[in-house]
């Protein structure tokens, strides 16, 4: 009688075939009146996946009120329970013929396991052939809210075929939406199904007509169609998607996605993917045969991968490619394609160990804004060679050493100029653009003194950097340097004009970190709680070098902030070390609440005082740092309560009398995973006195009542006097149906242009979602959409990676 137990698996094998979510944002369930459809039966035995893994290897009780009829076909009667491991199956009456192998079960029938429960009518079959016929069917799956009916199903060994079946994750009492097909054909060894004129309803409309389609009804991936994506805006009509998933491999696979913009026509984007034992990658391409918007065919190609060597050694590759300039601000669909001026590729071998990390790299830009040329573009790095190793000798002495040897080169500048239409169009002009190369070392030797409640670290550094320089680049350096010293370039002297092709610069750098810890336990609003204060001193001095014979490849200043304060240089790259005999001043205080160790306050503040004038700047035309006081540099984060933070960062300039960055943050937590933000940003150019930025963000997620919502952003900028991005959108939910609908305007391009788009989204709970993809936008706009968010720890900016280590960042 085991084999009496294979009857009813395949509604499973249907139902989860519908079941895969596609909505990142939870499924929320407590619209639901009830959880199970059918409830657990008393007889069967608790779900135990160890039990169902062993099911076959296990014998089959079976129990009944009373046992008739011969030895060949026993009958039993009333309350017939048949049990091996997770499986059970009862009925009222279970005939079973053990010479040919038929059985029938009728009145009654009740079947779970660790998957599914499930209720029929009748069930007939034979067990030699493997044959089965089940009737009038209910089912429910177990782990998932799944749940339908079928007027009958056939099965045949592997393969069956259910009729007039239906799906849906709604309650019986209210059937939102339904997946209905006439004939549905299972093939449990291959692992797909195949539907027959199918039909999605919403309520009694029919929403979503399938005259045949197939999937897999296991984890093993199949070839076919996904769902659509549709959406509408004012820059590209109509838009409509159709993924073509292909299964090629167990380790690779395609996705092909036509995709229809009625006002600039058809485009194909293709995702490529591939995963072996040593590493893995992806190739997306986009294909335009030709846009309409722009006339002319378009194209995008991107590769990352990565390939594991060893323990010690990676290769990775990071490639990108346009067609043209504007490619990236035409198809955005966020302000980071507006901003973005330049794609970067990257290849590389990188290596790490215990104590050091090594790398052999090659990048290359190219320009993504029509607005700019090339001389915008950084310098290329092709190769570039680095290298550190850092290590504790005792209890007292820490040493290491930083080193990197990299070639640069630039792309040709091409002239633009502005045509009669306004347009930046070339203008045949060509400018070479010289390189070089250099050598960077910079060993340290540090000494960590601490105790419990202090620390001192006095670390002593050596920078030595060399170049190679192209004879038109030394010879370009030498001009400006003559035109600094007010001697005019075309008197000069030949000897006078020629540049050096090899300079050096080689100092010291000696710095003392020091820091004292202070806490007591104190009590607030009968909360107890840790407070502490940090007063941290940092004195760094380095001796001053002329550096105005060193080219600018890839340094720039460093933006001032908090970081800023305990840095060895103002600058980030080798090729300025500014000099300095400077004290920073901190103070840093916080209030951890004991029960929980949440910080429900942390203040710090500090300043640096420059002793001397700082006289290195990036080129003659900068303002040296004068000798005096910087700016107060000042952060707050107050948890006011469980649902209300408020943030702050601020720096006062005492020289202009005025701040030069402003930043207020403040977030309130609604009830039901409601939220509401608002941020005011304010930046100013201290070194011209003029407004760089100046904008306030508003967002929301606001429910009204358990079923409907409004989300909303208005980001504006207020030294434009325009919005950058206004988001307007409600959100319906029920127990097993969400629908959202947004309308956004946003910024398109760098003229300031605005675009409209209209997105709607239905997720259907526990089946799919079609539409464009709105959680992806609101997660992005409303930081808090998802609440798991905000407990998410963002990664550092300024953190130093092994293929872009910034060697100010030792300590």
């Amino acid at each position: 009688m085991r084999r009496a137990l294979r009857l009813l698996p395949l509604p499973l094998s249907v139902a989860l075939c519908l079941s895969a979510m596609a909505s990142e944002k939870p499924v929320n369930w407590n619209l639901c009146p009830a959880t199970d459809v059918l409830p657990a039966f008393d007889e069967a035995p608790k779900a135990d996946p160890a039990a169902a893994a062993t099911r076959d290897q296990q014998p089959t009780d079976i129990e009944g009120d009373q046992l008739t009829g011969t030895s060949t076909i026993p009958q039993y009667e009333g309350n017939v329970a048949l049990k091996r491991g997770d499986q059970f199956m009862g009925t009222d009456n279970l005939r079973f013929d053990t010479e040919t192998g038929n059985y029938i079960a009728d009145g009654n029938i009740r079947y779970s396991d660790s998957s599914i429960r499930l209720t029929a009518k009748r069930a007939e079959g034979n067990q030699e052939t493997d044959s089965h016929k089940i009737s009038d069917i209910r089912y429910q799956l177990v782990s998932r809210r799944g749940n339908g009916s079928a007027d009958s199903i056939d099965l045949q060994g592997s393969v069956g075929q259910m009729h007039r079946s239906t799906y849906t994750t709604c309650d019986p009492s209210q059937p939102v939406w339904k997946l209905a097909a006439p004939q549905i054909e299972v093939d449990n060894e291959a692992g797909f199904g195949t539907a027959r004129n199918a039909v999605l309803r919403v309520g009694k409309l029919p929403v979503m007509y399938m005259p045949w389609f197939k999937f897999p009804i296991d984890d093993r991936r199949m070839t076919g169609l996904l769902y659509p994506k549709l959406s509408l805006s004012g820059r590209n009509g109509f838009d409509y998607a159709q993924p073509i998933y292909f299964n090629l491999a167990p380790n690779y696979d395609d996705t092909l996605t036509p995709r229809w913009m009625s006002k600039r026509g058809l485009m194909l984007n293709n995702e490529f993917r591939y995963l072996y034992g040593g590493g893995r990658g992806q190739l997306d391409t986009e294909w335009m045969p030709h846009d309409s918007l722009r006339d002319k065919e378009r194209g995008k190609v991107v590769y990352s991968g990565y390939h594991n060597i060893d323990r010690h050694w990676q290769a990775r590759a990071s490639l990108a490619w346009v067609s043209d300039e504007r490619y990236m601000e035409d198809f955005a669909n966020r302000l980071l394609g507006v901003t973005a001026s330049n794609l970067q590729s990257t290849a590389g071998l990188y290596g790490t160990g215990r104590t050091w990390t090594a790398g052999l790299m090659a990048d290359h830009w190219q320009l993504t804004d029509y607005t700019l040329t090339e001389a915008a573009l950084p310098y290329s790095r092709q190769p570039r060679l680095f290298g550190t190793w850092d290590d504790s000798f005792g209890r007292w002495l820490e040493t290491g050493v930083y080193a990197e040897a990299v070639r640069f080169t630039h792309d040709d500048i091409r002239g633009k100029t502005i045509d009669a239409d306004g347009e930046y169009v070339r203008d045949g002009s060509l400018t070479r653009v010289d390189g070089g190369s250099r050598l960077d070392i910079k060993p340290y030797v540090s000494m960590p003194l601490a105790g419990a409640a202090w620390y001192v670290t006095p670390t002593l550094a050596w920078r030595y950097t060399a170049y190679e320089l192209e004879r038109g680049l030394a010879d370009s350096i030498r001009r400006n340097q003559l035109i600094a010293a007010g001697v005019d370039p075309a008197t000069a002297t030949p000897e006078q004009l020629r540049g050096n092709t090899a300079p050096h610069r080689s100092l010291p750098i000696a710095s003392l970190d020091m820091g004292l810890f202070f806490d007591r336990e104190t009590d607030i609003g009968g909360r107890s709680y840790l407070h502490t204060l940090e007063p941290r001193l940092f004195y760094l001095n380095t001796p001053y070098r002329d550096q105005s014979d060193l080219p600018l490849f890839d340094t720039r200043a460093f933006t001032f902030s908090w970081g800023q304060l305990f840095r060895d240089s103002r600058f980030t790259g080798a090729d300025r070390q500014n000099d300095a005999n400077q004290l920073t001043t901190a103070l840093t205080t916080r209030l951890i609440r004991q029960d929980d160790g949440r910080e429900k306050l942390s203040a710090s503040i500090g300043q640096i005082t420059y002793f001397e004038d700082s006289r290195v700047t990036l080129d003659s035309n900068d303002a040296i740092v004068q000798q005096g006081k910087s700016a107060w540099v000042a952060d707050v984060n107050w948890a006011i309560n469980d649902r209300w933070t408020l943030g702050s960062t601020y720096q006062w300039n005492p020289k202009y009398r005025k701040e030069d960055l402003a930043s207020v943050r403040a977030r309130y937590l609604l009830p039901e995973d409601g939220v509401v933000n608002l941020t005011y940003r304010y930046r100013r150019n201290p070194s011209t006195n003029v407004d760089q930025l100046k904008q306030a963000d508003l967002s929301f997620l606001y429910p009204i009542n358990p079923r409907w919502s409004i989300v909303g952003r208005y980001y504006y900028s207020m030294l434009d006097h325009k919005p950058l991005e206004i988001i307007g959108g409600v959100q319906w939910d029920s127990c097993c149906l969400a629908v959202r609908a947004l309308a956004r305007r946003y910024v398109r391009n760098r003229e300031g242009e605005m675009n409209n788009s209209f997105q709607v989204e239905f997720v259907l709970k526990g089946l799919s979602s079609v539409g464009q993809d709105t959680d992806r936008t609101l997660r992005r706009a409303i930081l808090g959409y998802n609440r798991d968010d905000l407990y998410l720890v963002p990664p550092s900016n300024i953190e130093a990676n092994d293929d872009d280590y910034d060697p100010n960042l030792i300590p």
